[in-house]
């Protein structure tokens, strides 16, 4: 049986486990044949999942809400890994300092929808109105295309289509490296404890799905706790898939990002995450009540 995995940005460590879990051979363990494929943004990537066209979305935890009405019809199988995971990077040539949220006003900054959430809400949280201060929106190009968001984020940053960007380490590690980008805020290191809390990568499948077929979800969370173990102990198998799904430049890349992110290769879904996650949704009015742990966080 093939089961069809979708992610909404392919060249990033964003969704790392799940790509390795089908490419080093992890679904195939388990007895299954595991696809990778890439479905742009998150919120079509999920949209794919209630229609049942995917078996499993590895995705931003909270967004899953943007198609599955306060949880219903979707369930949250493990975590690829811990807390909210993007980066804000600026141009080099505005000289902003680290953890410097207020420069962003007035500058155009690049997000997707979806990762946009988290970034808003921090801005919020530091006294900076998302809507009135700053210019937030998608990045030019990137818009009903299945991207990889954060490599056409640090290309349009060196075009000067955009003064920054929120996204993914592979997009903010090009912008570094090449020197058109400062880092400001890795948030799953340097956020505030609510705002790490926010969302983070999971593996989300579909109530039909986990009625049709348990045998399957079992098997997939097992395929990429097995791929995160991996990953663990041994990073550099990180450029074996990268070879096989990246060009050439982040292939050699994706090690180091990965050895960085490596600790925080843990499937456990903690219940103050999940809260945390449930407050920013309420927030956000993505959530339109408080739903228990229990009715979203399957148990296998």
């Amino acid at each position: 049986m093939m089961l069809r995995v979708a992610i909404p940005d392919l060249v990033s460590p964003s969704y790392f486990p799940a790509i390795a879990a089908v490419e080093l051979g992890c679904f195939a363990q388990e007895d299954f044949d595991g696809s990778v494929e890439l479905i742009y943004p998150v919120t079509r990537t999920y949209e794919e999942l209630r229609a049942g066209r995917l078996d499993f979305v590895g995705g931003a935890a909270h967004a899953a809400l943007y198609a599955f009405k306060d949880w219903q019809g979707a369930k949250l199988l493990c975590a690829l890994s811990q807390n909210m995971y993007w980066f804000l990077v600026i141009k080099s040539a505005l000289r902003v300092g680290k953890g410097d949220l207020a420069a962003v006003k007035g500058l155009r900054i690049g997000a997707a929808p979806g990762p946009v959430d988290g970034l808003k809400r921090m801005l919020a949280a530091a006294g900076i109105d998302p809507e009135r201060d700053v210019q937030i929106g998608p990045v030019p190009g990137t818009a009903d295309k299945s991207a990889s968001f954060g490599l056409m984020a640090a290309k349009a940053l060196q075009e000067g289509r955009i003064d920054g960007f929120w996204a993914n380490g592979m997009g903010a590690e090009v912008a570094v490296r090449s020197g058109i980008g400062t880092l400001v805020l890795d948030a799953r290191r340097e956020a505030s404890a609510e705002a790490k809390g926010y969302t983070f990568p999971a593996l989300v499948s579909s109530q039909e799905l986990i009625d049709r077929n348990p045998h399957a979800a079992r098997a997939a969370v097992r395929a990429v706790q097995r791929a995160q173990k991996i990953l663990r102990q041994n990073p550099e198998r990180a450029t074996e898939v990268g070879r096989k799904r990246f060009p050439p430049a982040e292939a050699e890349l994706i090690e180091e990002l990965v050895r960085r992110d490596a600790p925080f290769y843990d499937c456990a879904i903690p219940a103050q995450t999940f809260e945390a996650m449930n407050r920013f949704a309420l927030g956000l009015g993505l959530l339109s009540k408080r739903v228990p742990y229990e009715e979203v966080v399957w148990a296998g």
